[in-house]
């Protein structure tokens, strides 16, 4: 994915649960994009970059990023 640009929102453990999550998001009108955490190319470093091994950090629009963290996963 290109650079989403954009406030960090979270950082989910793959790229699968990034585009639910950005579904989700943009479902309620909030634009999201996501890339690979430092973390998560350190880890996959000589590994397919498409892969979905990693952390993967997403990201909303500055103005939009309250409205996002009500849309977040509760944890347990």
């Amino acid at each position: 994915m290109s650079d989403p640009g954009g406030t960090l929102l979270t950082t989910v453990a793959g790229r699968t649960e990034a585009e639910m999550l950005c579904e989700t998001l943009r479902a309620n009108g909030i634009k999201c994009g996501y890339a690979m955490s430092n973390i998560g190319s350190a880890i996959t470093m000589g590994a397919d970059a498409a892969s979905n091994v990693g952390p993967v950090d997403v990201f909303v629009e500055d103005e939009k990023l309250e409205d996002a963290r009500r849309l977040l996963p509760v944890d347990g």
